[in-house]
């Protein structure tokens, strides 16, 4: 009986260090859950500080156009076919005004450039969106090589017939 009284003892003793590390463990995901439920209420919610800078921003420039003189090339063809033409006006989209005087002076250069380019075209080459766009890319990429070191946004098209 004694070894009864023994057993009886270390299970009452088992018992209050168990509760207590439940205690400990139950109060430590408390801490983690509210830790995490005050992270994602501020990562989040975002606050309203952002809206104050927000509105305290300047708004943008609104962009400068130049234009480009019109553009009329005949497209390569092979022999006997009929030959296409493709006329072209564009507008140079700039961050700003002082840009406009640095392509002025070049824009023999850039119309050169769009005339030798758009020469060496056949009608395959823009059909679609995709030649469209590709023809938009080119043109951009040869302008700002002959003006740089200054840069333009983008050729914007305004009329583009093929005929």
């Amino acid at each position: 009986m004694a070894d009864d009284d023994q057993g009886e003892q270390g299970t009452e003793a088992a018992a209050p260090k168990s509760r207590r590390k439940l205690v400990i463990i139950g109060a430590a995901a408390a801490v983690v859950l509210a830790l995490a439920g005050g992270g994602w209420f501020f990562f989040l919610s975002g606050g309203h500080d952002g809206d104050k800078h927000a509105a305290a921003a300047p708004p943008p420039k609104p962009p400068v156009f130049v234009d480009v003189p019109e553009v009329l090339v005949n497209l390569a063809n092979a022999p006997g076919e009929r030959i296409q033409y493709l006329k072209v006006k564009v507008v140079l989209e700039v961050k700003d005004q002082p840009q406009v005087a640095q392509i002025q002076p070049s824009m023999p250069r850039v119309t050169d450039m769009f005339q030798t380019y758009m020469r060496e075209l056949r009608p395959t080459d823009l059909n679609g969106s995709v030649g469209l766009f590709r023809l938009k890319e080119e043109l951009t990429r040869r302008v700002n090589a002959a003006i740089a070191p200054g840069e333009i946004n983008a050729v914007l098209f305004k009329e583009i017939v093929i005929q």
